[in-house]
């Protein structure tokens, strides 16, 4: 898959830069002593990632972990004391402040934690300042602001002012502000954050409906790691300045690079993490027949029937024959394995998990869903 953001060797110092102060830093040198010493932070320190076109990427850490930071160098409000940040193949280190406010209005847009709204103006005219100071004519974007406004839930509370809102409603206003410049990359700092559990949890399914909706890069930064792992394609973490590790959550689990990444998955609920085309098995009994040719009778045994291209068409179950597909449980790719669970247990034979265009990768057990959790332990 194509990148859309690339971090190459990304540094960066706050209270003083200099190349000697970060090559003493890749030497080795204690950031705590430098700081003590000399005054400096190091807040980023010899990053390098690749964002890939159409995901959600999560930049996890705790406070300063240097997540915020980081996203900030990815549309030039902080610059690098050293390294490139490259978007759509352009390198910020090149732009001129010009090219980067071009660079923010018509290719990036930010969602903050803090809402940071105008409490004088409407709901339809906070959704449209993006479009404002873009310099698009009132009428357009006033029907593009109402139209970001519907697919967040909030077209009737258009002419509210934002005090009127509650803060999931708030922050609402503040996506659909982000979406209403239609960029094809969005920034979101901390964005739900600020919210109780019940609403962040309805704004991280919006977030997810809207990608369902319409694929967009998404840079993430959060300090959940339960919301990570729920949005989250990949996840990359970082701790006091450096990244530990980037990967999807169920090989940050499985296989962490060190005892830093391990802790960060102490307490998570393994079945959370592992979805189900990680421990589908083999069905046990399987037939392969295009449509018009005779299904097999194996007797005593269930059949799970495809046809010649893998595309699940059916059961066989002894004594009460054909079972077309759409009178059985299936599970898609993607679903965890604690979604599962109910249907799984439910369920008179081992399930059928299924890709996006039908094809059967396979079946899962109650048996195979005990020893996934167990392995997990």
């Amino acid at each position: 898959m194509q990148s859309e953001i690339s971090i190459k060797s990304v540094w960066k110092l706050f209270g003083r830069s200099s190349a000697e102060l970060v090559e003493q830093l890749r030497s080795g040198a204690d950031p705590e002593e430098l700081h003590a010493s000399r005054g400096v932070r190091a807040a980023v320190q010899d990053v390098s990632l690749e964002v890939r076109a159409g995901e959600i990427f999560v930049v996890m850490g705790l406070s300063g972990s240097g997540k915020s930071t980081l996203l900030r160098m990815l549309n030039g409000l902080i610059s690098p004391c050293e390294g490139e940040v490259t978007v759509k193949g352009c390198s910020l280190n090149s732009m001129t402040a010009q090219q980067l406010a071009e660079l923010r209005r018509h290719q990036m847009a930010m969602v903050f934690q803090s809402f940071a709204l105008f409490p004088h103006r409407s709901v339809l005219e906070n959704a449209a300042f993006g479009l404002e100071v873009a310099g698009m004519p009132r009428k357009a974007r006033i029907d593009r602001a109402m139209q970001a406004l519907e697919r967040v839930g909030l077209a009737a509370e258009a002419r509210k002012r934002p005090r009127e809102l509650s803060g999931g409603m708030q922050q609402r206003v503040g996506l659909a502000r982000a979406l209403a410049l239609d960029p094809p990359i969005l920034l979101m700092d901390e964005a739900f954050s600020a919210l109780d559990p019940l609403i962040r949890k309805d704004m991280q399914d919006l977030l997810l409906d809207l990608q369902a909706e319409h694929r967009r890069t998404v840079v993430f930064i959060s300090h959940d790691l339960d919301e990570a792992i729920r949005i989250g394609d990949r996840i990359a973490l970082m701790q006091d300045g450096r990244l530990l590790q980037c990967d999807t959550a169920q090989r940050l689990l499985h296989h962490p690079a060190n005892d830093e990444v391990k802790r960060f998955f102490r307490d998570v609920d393994v079945a959370s993490v592992l979805t189900v085309e990680a421990i589908v098995q083999p069905p046990p009994h399987l037939s392969v027949c295009d449509v018009g040719e005779p299904l097999p009778d194996e007797g005593g045994v269930t059949m799970y029937v495809t046809d010649r291209l893998q595309h699940f068409r059916g059961l066989i179950r002894p004594g009460l024959g054909w079972v077309d597909m759409a009178a059985i449980k299936t599970l898609s790719t993607g679903t965890s394995v604690k979604a599962a669970i109910d249907v799984v247990a439910t369920s008179a034979e081992p399930v059928p998990v299924l890709d996006d265009d039908k094809r059967l990768l396979g079946v899962i057990s109650t048996r195979q869903l005990l020893l996934a959790m167990e392995a997990g332990d």
